[in-house]
């Protein structure tokens, strides 16, 4: 049977289809309330993630406009499989002719537990096969594999011998903007500092200030909000609009969603100040702001100069931590006396070591987080 044939069986735009946003891991909930704002429906937390059910036009939408995902899959389906034969076998009943064509290239990522199958590496390549020997007897071609930039990238989760197969809709993960020219040491993802914001209950109608503002992600993620700027407006294309299925229908329904969200992005509300007492970064912040599209107020000052209106608003920052600390600890007694003279502002903290909480006056609330791989706190102090 030909491709073209095949092509024509596309999945209606308005089926309904299940997909799951990963996240950080102690972003979830925030992430929930993010995509519950979007109005996407049967929204459920859980571990890694959000899940979320809607047509193939709701999976875009949340590509578009979700600042906290990481990435978002749409779940093609599920199946028992035990066994190499198993998962094989498995793999083949998806109609692979909907997203592949020889042209277009593929990639493979596992994920395994209390199954028969323990080897990510060695489950990513049946998948593989499975996928490319479908390709080849119904197209007399298979597709390439691209690990690095794959048009098509998959996702399989076996848990238990029972096997999810899921399609990342994004392509590159949607904390890569595409605005971080460049950054000083371990930056902060774009994705946490996103949901810091939301974890801290920001109203984007009042001022934010980061006044240690590193690389600007807190800022600028804060100024895209405040804007209303939809953070895929800043890729030029989504992973799914490289599938071999992507129709002149489906395209022009993403060009005026494109359009519309364009449509809403405003000037900003409130000031939206960075400042560091490095002026290299507030010069690389600026230069980041720039490559965003937004536009930040900036200072170069210690923090004991900060000077602070009545408020409302948000104060949000990434502090040092670790082998830092020590020499930082007149630093975290100027945190201190910021807390304690906030009047009707918030400040939010990311903790990356405990001693910071030690340093500091007892917050009002706290969310753990994970800031990579590293075991995190977000500490908010309120009125």
């Amino acid at each position: 049977m030909g491709f073209e044939r095949w092509y024509r069986r596309l999945i209606d735009l308005n089926e309904r289809l299940v997909f799951f946003a990963t996240a950080a891991k102690g972003t979830e909930g925030a992430l929930r309330d993010e995509l519950r704002q979007l109005r996407l429906r049967r929204i459920r937390a859980d571990r890694g993630g959000v899940h979320f059910e809607g047509n193939r036009a709701d999976g875009w939408r949340a590509c578009l406009h979700s600042r906290i995902a990481l990435r978002i899959l749409q779940q093609l389906g599920t199946f028992t499989a035990v066994g190499s034969d198993g998962l094989y076998q498995a793999v083949r009943q998806i109609n692979w002719a909907l997203y592949l064509n020889p042209e277009v290239t593929v990639a493979v990522t596992s994920y395994c537990k209390d199954s028969v199958l323990t080897h990510t590496n060695y489950i990513a390549q049946v998948v593989k096969d499975a996928i490319v020997d479908q390709q080849r007897e119904r197209l007399g071609q298979r597709p390439s594999v691209d690990r690095k930039d794959p048009d098509v990238h998959v996702f399989v989760h076996l848990v238990a011998n029972e096997l999810t197969i899921y399609l990342d809709l994004a392509g590159e993960s949607l904390h890569r903007r595409g605005y971080r020219a460049e950054a000083l040491a371990a930056p902060l993802k774009e994705n946490l500092a996103a949901a810091i914001l939301r974890l801290a209950k920001w109203d984007p109608e009042t001022p934010f200030i980061d006044p240690m503002c590193g690389s600007g992600t807190l800022a600028i993620e804060a100024a895209l909000r405040a804007c209303n700027v939809a953070p895929g407006l800043l890729r030029p294309k989504m992973g799914f609009e490289r599938w071999a299925s992507f129709s002149k229908q489906e395209a022009s329904v993403m060009a005026e969603m494109r359009a519309q969200a364009k449509a809403a992005v405003r000037e900003a509300p409130a000031p939206i100040m960075a400042m560091d007492i490095d002026p290299q970064a507030v010069e690389l912040t600026l230069a980041n702001a720039k490559l965003a599209g937004v536009k930040l107020a900036h200072a170069v000052q210690p923090l004991d100069k900060l000077a602070l209106g009545t408020g409302p608003g948000l104060i949000a920052m990434n502090p040092p931590y670790g082998r830092r600390l020590a020499a930082d600890s007149s630093l975290y007694n100027d945190i201190a006396r910021l807390i304690a003279r906030r009047r009707h502002w918030t400040v939010a903290v990311l903790a990356g070591d405990r001693s910071i909480e030690r340093a500091l006056p007892k917050a009002t609330r706290w969310q753990g987080v994970f800031n990579g791989d590293l075991d995190s706190r977000v500490l908010m102090f309120e009125s």
